[in-house]
């Protein structure tokens, strides 16, 4: 399985401070599989390093993960991607929960009624995964 080097390359926003990004990456990675359930991932230094952040966000950044309990960091042992399955799933469905509230705030505005937009969006969202699909190919 890919580490964080080798996942998805991570772009900050000038909305969000870096650690809360640095959180919402990790997450994506472990929703999409990219980090897998016990995984070793870099120490606070190696990732500073690869994001090119301050050794103090990514510290910042792991605190936040232990206290959500994304990570486990036993005594001196690097650190690990959770094994427990309910803080797991709860990963999935926040991501998939705050990608819709957004969605839903920015097309509010215009007043689509459910079914048209429901058509729209199931639409979209099957082009997308097919053409996900032969990229993949």
């Amino acid at each position: 399985m890919h580490d964080v080097e080798g996942s998805a390359e991570l772009k900050f926003n000038n909305r969000d401070p870096v650690y809360l990004q640095v959180v919402r990456h990790f997450k994506e990675e472990i929703a999409t599989g990219r980090l897998e359930k016990g995984q070793v991932i870099p120490s606070r230094r190696e990732i500073a390093g690869k994001l090119r952040i301050n050794p103090n966000t990514a510290q910042k950044a792991y605190k936040e993960m232990e206290e959500q309990g994304l990570i486990v960091t036993e005594g001196n042992s690097p650190s690990r991607i959770t094994t427990d399955e309910q803080v797991l799933s709860l990963i999935r469905s926040e991501l998939i929960t705050d990608a819709v509230d957004a969605f839903v705030q920015s097309i509010a505005k215009i007043q689509v009624p459910v079914d048209e937009l429901l058509a729209i969006v199931k639409s979209k969202v099957e082009t997308s995964y097919t053409q996900a699909k032969e990229g993949q190919a």
